[in-house]
C-alpha cells in the first residue's frame, strides 16, 4: 500500500496506469518518475516498457535505477537479452503484471511508446487494461513539433485512443526545453496542457517542474506558486550529448 503521507505525486493513481503521448515528450521520464516515487511511498511497483517503435528512450535503459529503488521493470524481448535491436518484440509478462496489479498489492506502469504507432502494441492488452479500473495519461509538451497548438495535440490524443482502443483519463503537462527549461518554460506548458484538457473533456493531472526550481532557496518560485498541482520531477532521462 501506499503511504500517502511520504507520495509526492499529485494525483491518484489507479491500480494500472498507462503513459501516453506524441514522441518526445517526456513519457519515459514522466513513468520513471512516477514508479521511483510510489515505491519510495511503500508500493509495490512494476513498470512495463512497452515502447517497441523507438529503440532510444526507453525505460529498460534505467533498469539498474529501477531495480535500485525495488522497481521490477518488464522490458522487451529483446531490450531483456541486452540488445538494442527495434523489434516488435512483447514479452508474455506484459498481460499478468497488469492482472497482479487489479488483483490487489501492486502498482503497474506502463510507458507505451510514442503516438498511434506506439499506441497499436498497447491495443494488444486493452482487454487486460479495461478489466479494473486504469488511468491513461496523456503528456503533453508545447515545444514538441506537430503538438504546438491544442488541435494538434488533441488529433493526436485522438488517434492514441482509436490505435490502443483505451480511453484517456488525464492530461499531463510536461513542458521542458532540457537545459533551459525556466519558470517561464513551465507556466507557459501549463497554460497550454489546459487548454488541451479542457478541449479534451479531461482534468489536468499534474504540472511537472525540475525539483531545482523547487527548493525553496530558488529564485525562480514565486512564478510556480501560482500553478496548481505541481509534481517535482528529476531529469532522469537525458539524450547522449548532455
Amino acid at each position: 500500500m501506499i503511504d500517502e503521507k511520504r507520495i509526492s505525486i499529485p494525483f491518484p493513481l489507479a491500480p494500472v496506469n498507462v503513459v501516453v503521448g506524441h514522441y518526445g515528450v517526456g513519457k519515459t521520464n514522466f513513468a520513471l518518475n512516477v514508479a521511483l516515487d510510489a515505491a519510495a511511498a511503500g508500493a509495490q511497483v512494476t513498470l512495463v516498457d512497452l515502447d517497441v517503435v523507438n529503440p532510444y528512450f526507453r525505460s529498460t535503459e534505467y533498469r539498474a535505477l529501477l531495480e535500485d529503488a525495488g522497481v521490477r521493470v518488464v522490458a522487451p524481448v529483446f531490450a531483456e537479452r541486452g540488445c538494442g535491436l527495434d523489434v516488435p518484440s512483447l514479452t508474455g509478462a506484459i498481460a499478468p503484471a497488469i492482472e497482479e496489479a487489479y488483483a490487489g498489492g501492486t502498482l503497474t506502469i506502463i510507458d507505451a511508446g510514442g503516438d498511434d504507432a506506439g499506441a497499436t502494441a498497447l491495443g494488444r492488452f486493452a482487454r487486460h487494461v479495461q478489466a479494473g479500473p486504469y488511468s491513461m495519461l496523456y503528456v503533453v509538451n508545447c515545444f514538441r513539433n506537430l503538438t504546438q497548438t491544442p488541435t494538434e495535440a488533441l488529433d493526436v490524443l485522438r488517434e492514441i485512443e482509436a490505435a490502443s482502443h483505451l480511453s484517456a483519463t488525464a492530461v499531463v503537462s510536461n513542458a521542458h526545453l532540457k537545459a533551459d527549461t525556466d519558470e517561464h518554460v513551465i507556466e507557459r506548458g501549463a497554460t497550454f496542457a489546459r487548454e488541451v484538457a479542457s478541449a479534451a473533456g479531461l482534468p489536468l493531472a499534474c504540472i511537472t517542474a525540475p525539483k531545482s526550481l523547487l527548493r525553496a532557496d530558488s529564485a525562480k518560485l514565486t512564478v510556480l506558486r501560482g500553478l496548481d498541482n505541481l509534481y517535482p520531477v528529476e531529469p532522469h532521462v537525458k539524450t547522449p550529448w548532455e
